[in-house]
């Protein structure tokens, strides 16, 4: 007897070590399991960021367009191609033009020089232009000096594009645009809509965009921008765009995969970021214009993306 009771007392001890053990063991495999979903969610909100964070972004700082909200049935995006213009330019036009898609192309004005027949073909066949900078660089790093020194010189390049095709700009009332489908012309007027498509004016203190005048769009270097910047861009007249579905093609070179990221974040009213100056953008544009078309959904310009919410 003696000798089974530090047998007996052994017992619960053992049982407790094993249970310690085996909850450690569970403890380890549930960490092997979250860990990999911590370390990738971030990731891929970036990659594909939820609606509710674009409604979040659209609501914070609503001079700035994200997208538009329109009901199901609009089955209207608007497609921006950033860092034009390259030597694959004419190819993204021939890709747009096979698709029956027209775009806002944002002009790097370092890009320009010896290209400027290219900015002037945009224009001809009815795409948009659009400022983004001197440089391809992270814009809001810059002083206000620079950066309005900056977009007053890629100013004068798209102005002088549409001057050599006989247009104005930014686009007056009573402009057409060149050739069949093309975009609509809009008037020169002060822009009353947010992203949500409310009437701003409603606003206390009057409209937030009270100077900014449409057909005039920015959108700065690597896509980060602050109130300071804002303000400055809205004293130029500009519009600050940004997007609702970016497939990172800037990095991400396979056209199959950025087709893919685009059409599984096709919604009425989006905005498409992608960019010229990459050998994959005509190829990815032949992949997802085709699909866009089958269901339903058609690529316009900024302008009449935001004439198709007025309209």
């Amino acid at each position: 007897m003696p000798r089974l009771l530090p047998r007996l007392f052994a017992l619960p001890s053992k049982l407790l070590h094993r249970r310690t053990r085996r909850a450690r063991m569970a403890t380890l495999i549930l960490l092997l399991l979250v860990l990999p979903l911590v370390l990738v969610l971030p990731f891929y909100t970036i990659y594909k960021p939820p609606s509710s964070l674009i409604k979040y972004f659209s609501r914070r700082w609503t001079d700035v367009l994200w997208r538009l909200w329109l009901p199901p049935h609009r089955k209207i995006v608007a497609l921006t191609i950033d860092d034009t213009p390259s030597d694959h330019t004419l190819d993204i036009l021939a890709a747009l033009k096979a698709g029956g898609a027209y775009a806002t192309f944002f002009v790097i004005g370092e890009q320009v020089r010896g290209r400027e027949d290219i900015l002037r073909e945009i224009v001809r066949q009815g795409h948009e232009l659009g400022n983004h900078g001197m440089h391809d660089e992270m814009a809001r790093e810059l002083g206000n000096e620079e950066l309005e020194k900056q977009m007053r010189e890629v100013e004068g390049m798209i102005r002088g594009a549409y001057e050599a095709e006989g247009r104005v700009w930014p686009p007056r009332s009573g402009s057409s645009g060149s050739g069949s489908g093309s975009p609509a012309s809009h008037a020169e007027r002060t822009s009353t809509h947010g992203t949500d498509g409310t009437d701003t004016r409603t606003r206390e203190g009057g409209t937030v965009e009270d100077k900014v005048i449409e057909g005039k769009y920015y959108r700065p270097g690597s896509g980060f921008f602050s109130e300071r910047m804002l303000t400055l861009v809205r004293k130029l007249g500009y519009r600050l765009v940004l997007g609702s579905i970016y497939p990172h093609d800037a990095q991400i070179g396979y056209a199959w995969l950025n087709a893919r990221h685009i059409l599984s974040m096709l919604s009425p009213g989006g905005i498409i970021i992608c960019h010229d100056r990459r050998s994959w953008t005509p190829p990815m544009l032949r992949n997802v214009l085709p699909e866009m078309q089958r269901r339903g959904y058609k690529a316009v310009t900024v302008s009449q993306l935001l004439e198709e919410a007025t309209g």
